[in-house]
């Protein structure tokens, strides 16, 4: 009997491990999505600004397509970041919701700031240093909350490398700082999105 009752239990076990394995892939794959979104918007939407200081592509249209792919992706960061979890009740799905609206919340709050900075003089040159930078600190840090959130060391390694670069790139200069960014922002989304859908294959 009571080898009945130990092999009900390590069924009961795999159950619920089964189940929560299940969970997790469900609430990781769309956050392979989500960099590979990043990914093209960086690479492309800085690349468009690098283009433009070399006076190679018009810099209305390079704002209007950085623009366009930057907010694309934080409404995609808020929708997916507010879905991750969506089964659940209670604090985790308070945290998911919290943390997509997050996204929206900080991106209009740093493109505020720089609107203050340019109504008081801040030039256009200096500009074009800070909003970069802005944005990469500003998904640097909503990062590093998902990783403490989730537990997700993909979440924390891009979120310490982001605000690495965030912090490195005013040193280079206008153009050369867009151009890392580009960059950067390729390699950093890219390796998250790969390193991310490798571990649901496990």
């Amino acid at each position: 009997m009571n080898e009945n009752i130990s092999a009900d239990a390590r069924d009961m076990l795999d159950l619920i491990d089964g189940q929560q394995r299940r969970v997790d892939r469900e609430n990781r794959l769309p956050v392979v999505w989500l960099y590979a979104i990043w990914a093209f918007a960086w690479l492309v939407g800085f690349l468009a600004l690098y283009l433009a200081v070399l006076g190679v592509f018009d810099p209305v249209a390079a704002g209007i397509v950085f623009g366009v792919l930057i907010v694309g992706s934080i409404v995609a960061s808020a929708v997916i970041g507010s879905r991750i979890g969506r089964g659940l009740r209670g604090e985790s799905q308070f945290a998911g919701a919290v943390y997509g609206i997050s996204w929206s919340v900080c991106s209009i709050a740093f493109a505020l700031l720089g609107f203050g900075l340019l109504s008081q003089g801040m030039s256009g040159d200096l500009a074009g240093i800070y909003f970069p930078s802005a944005y990469a600190l500003m998904c640097g840090t909503l990062y590093l909350a998902g990783a403490a959130l989730w537990h997700d060391r993909v979440q924390l390694v891009l979120g310490l490398a982001l605000l690495l670069v965030g912090c490195v790139a005013p040193f280079l200069g206008l153009g050369i700082n867009v151009l890392v960014m580009a960059i950067a922002g390729g390699v950093i989304f890219g390796a998250g999105a790969i390193a991310t859908a490798t571990s649901l294959r496990r």
